[in-house]
């Protein structure tokens, strides 16, 4: 993944010192603008006359460390940008701690009130008509990671998914990502894997023969002939239920391009239908956002993947909408899909003046993502930008310009949007705390 380069850097903190093209809050030094289209179209972008139906049969998000309202909020947003699928985030389940993020201690049933809430998504998703998932991981941060030749603890998961399938749902999830394959190898770890998958599925289908599952595993990205990866996966498509999908992140963990070739690799190598988990907008719950259109997708992606799932940023879930909207439309229509069309139509849609457009537009120019810009889900441009500049000979006015624009920009969504957006206001006032500091110590 390619990192941003300082001066890079530099031509996107220097607003007023560039060309034309860069005279927004923060344009990416390509010259990233947002064109606001003079009038809204029909959005997703409708299908071509003989298509007989979007791109991706299941097109959606899951949270990311969100609260049961944060879902409750988005839902008839997903709705409205005709997405279908919403999948809980394994951190949210995580249960009995005090802290930002409580231990993972899976084995534990779930309290009342955490049942309550999730009934509550459930049953919003089914009003929606929106397909939900329910996800457990159970060996991420964990004191007492599963081990899936443990019929105890298999049982002690499961009841997870028998409750929620007690609730009506009908599609589930296993994690088991970011953990590895065990001491036994990739091929060991494979071959575990499945077997757990397929513990839990045939459980499901006890109650429902036409109970759905999306295995996440440990080789989740890439195009699956790296060494390690070949062995886990080879292991893994040999041993896995037919019926289940397996999630799988595209080209890297974070991209900026995804490719059929690599999909098609991949699925090669897992043997099984596959599910496009998309690291974007993501930030990670970092203090960064990523609200620039999707774009690097191949738009033959649909033809190899079945499913498409955007994952969000983490705390600004109001202004995730942007973003999420044009994933949105990719996901509808990969073919005809236009990322600078969708952004402008996804702001036109979700903003009513002309004044609050422009400042979602200058919003977005500001942090356009780290598609646009270079980096990963935790870079921040605004940040990066000041730093670059603080560190470059003669630019410390450039970097007190910057501090005054993003400042502008903050007072702007304040004044605009009173008791709208209130995450995404905090981070660009953080930002400013945080130049500010920087500028005023003198460093």
């Amino acid at each position: 993944m390619r990192r941003l380069n300082k001066w890079r850097l530099l031509a996107l903190a220097a607003g007023c010192c560039a060309p034309a093209a860069l005279q927004g809050a923060g344009a990416s030094a390509d010259g990233f603008r947002v064109q606001l289209p003079a009038e809204a179209r029909a959005f997703p972008e409708p299908l071509a006359p003989g298509r007989p139906g979007p791109g991706f049969r299941l097109r959606g998000m899951k949270g990311w460390d969100w609260t049961p309202r944060q879902y409750l909020e988005e839902i008839p947003c997903l709705a409205g940008f005709r997405m279908n699928f919403l999948m809980n985030c394994y951190l949210s389940l995580f249960t009995e701690g005090t802290g930002a993020r409580p231990p993972n201690k899976w084995w534990k049933p779930m309290s009342d009130e955490r049942k309550r809430e999730y009934s509550d998504v459930i049953g919003a998703c089914r009003d929606h008509g929106i397909t939900f998932c329910f996800c457990v991981h159970p060996q991420l941060a964990s004191a007492r990671p599963l081990d899936p030749d443990s019929p105890e603890d298999v049982g002690r998961l499961f009841q997870h998914y028998a409750w929620a399938q007690g609730r009506g749902v009908g599609w589930f999830s296993v994690c088991l990502d970011d953990v590895g394959w065990g001491a036994g190898g990739p091929a060991a770890g494979g071959a575990a894997h499945a077997r757990l998958a397929n513990a839990i599925l045939g459980r499901l289908r006890v109650a429902d023969p036409g109970a759905q599952l999306i295995l996440c595993p440990a080789a989740y990205w890439g195009d699956g002939t790296g060494p390690g990866d070949r062995a886990y996966l080879g292991a893994l498509a040999g041993a896995l239920h037919p019926d289940v999908y397996v999630f799988w992140t595209g080209d890297q963990v974070y991209c900026r391009r995804i490719t059929r070739g690599a999909a098609l690799s991949y699925r090669r190598a897992v043997g099984h239908r596959l599910f496009l988990w998309d690291n974007y907008p993501v930030n990670d719950g970092s203090p960064a956002m990523h609200l620039g259109p999707l774009s690097g997708r191949d738009p033959g992606l649909c033809d190899v993947v079945d499913g498409y799932m955007s994952n969000p940023m983490r705390t600004q879930n109001e202004i995730n909408r942007i973003p999420a909207a044009t994933c949105a439309d990719y996901a509808y229509n990969p073919w005809a899909y236009d990322p600078a069309r969708s952004i402008g139509q996804a702001i036109l849609h979700l903003a009513g003046s002309a004044e609050d457009r422009r400042a979602l537009a200058d919003l977005v120019e500001a942090y356009p993502g780290f598609i646009e810009t270079g980096g990963d889900s935790r870079t921040n441009p605004v940040r990066a930008g000041f730093a670059a500049l603080m560190a470059a000979p003669g630019s410390r006015a450039a970097a007190a310009g910057l501090v005054r624009r993003i400042g502008e920009l903050d007072a702007r969504l304040e004044r605009d949007f009173p008791g709208r957006y209130a995450a995404a206001k905090g981070t660009v006032a953080e930002d400013v705390a945080w130049m500010r500091s920087w500028l005023d110590s003198g460093r």
